[in-house]
């Protein structure tokens, strides 16, 4: 019992299980507009399933692909991945258990869901890729967990709205922008292992630049969302807030380098849980 909840803890500990806090609460928001409301026990469910096994896939991938860097960074010498606690065949059981289980529960929501589970997974685990080639890789990422509020919408409407699309690419450059800062710690180990980042290739400031773009950018398509959808004042503070959040993301990484753990994982971790509060304020009351 003991080894089997130690691994269990390896597991937790490779995919960041707490860190699904990302994409959760987009997903819900979108169902949540479509519905105009409560969308069902089913659903709420199918939503939780297929965010976490999605999430799993792309981090089990991830950490497979990357298990070779991973042992010359410092800062991940010490990963399940790297240590020698989860196996290279471990690894890839859970990355394909994880995928099936996710396209399992794409055929339980419908059709629609179920034929675009498969270029989903493709989308999300094409990240492993890019960093080696690409400086788009950030992009990709945020790509990657944007595709949560389309499966929202897909699920409870079985089609996707031009209002879901505004949200997911502010989701997309949120998620790109806040990358961006987080790779600004491996800009030495990128350059050294020859890694396409957009840190190691234009250096720390135009890095943060570029990230602050990228959020206004957020902003701006979180703000097309709220109208195009019809919702009403919450949701707009929704977005004042989030706006907010990420200025003071940039002051705590601007003022300090060694808050960026802080402002990847508290800031924006807490901005997903407002918005969705306030997004639930506006649909139900």
């Amino acid at each position: 019992m003991n080894k089997l909840k130690q691994k269990l803890n390896d597991f937790n500990e490779l995919v960041m299980f707490k860190h699904s806090i990302f994409s959760l609460p987009f997903i819900f928001i979108a169902m949540i507009v479509a519905a105009n409301g409560w969308f069902g026990i089913k659903l709420f469910i199918l939503g939780i399933l297929a965010a976490l096994t999605a999430r799993n896939f792309a981090m089990g991938f991830n950490r497979y692909m990357d298990r070779d860097i991973d042992a010359l960074n410092p800062r991940t010498i010490n990963r399940p991945n790297v240590d020698g606690r989860i196996s290279a065949s471990q690894m890839l059981l859970f990355t394909i258990g994880n995928a099936l289980g996710f396209i399992l529960v794409a055929y339980f929501v419908n059709d629609l869901a179920l034929i675009l589970s498969l270029p989903i997974l493709f989308v999300i685990g094409s990240y492993s890729y890019f960093k080696r080639f690409s400086y788009f890789a950030h992009v990709i990422l945020g790509i990657s967990l944007a595709l949560a509020p389309i499966a929202g919408v897909v699920a409870v409407s079985e089609t996707i709205t031009f209002w879901s699309i505004l949200l997911s690419i502010g989701v997309m450059f949120w998620v790109a922008g806040f990358d961006l800062l987080y790779s600004l710690q491996d800009i030495e180990v990128d350059k050294k292992l020859g890694l396409h980042s957009i840190p190691s290739k234009f250096g720390v400031e135009k890095t943060m630049k570029i990230s602050k773009i990228f959020h206004a950018l957020t902003v701006g398509f979180w703000l097309l969302f709220v109208i195009f959808s019809g919702s009403s004042y919450f949701a707009y503070l929704a977005v004042l807030i989030s706006a907010l959040m990420l200025s003071y993301e940039h002051y705590l990484v601007n003022k300090d380098f060694r808050k960026i753990d802080k402002a990847f994982f508290t800031v924006n971790g807490y901005l997903g849980i407002i918005f969705l509060i306030l997004i639930i304020i506006d649909n139900f009351f």
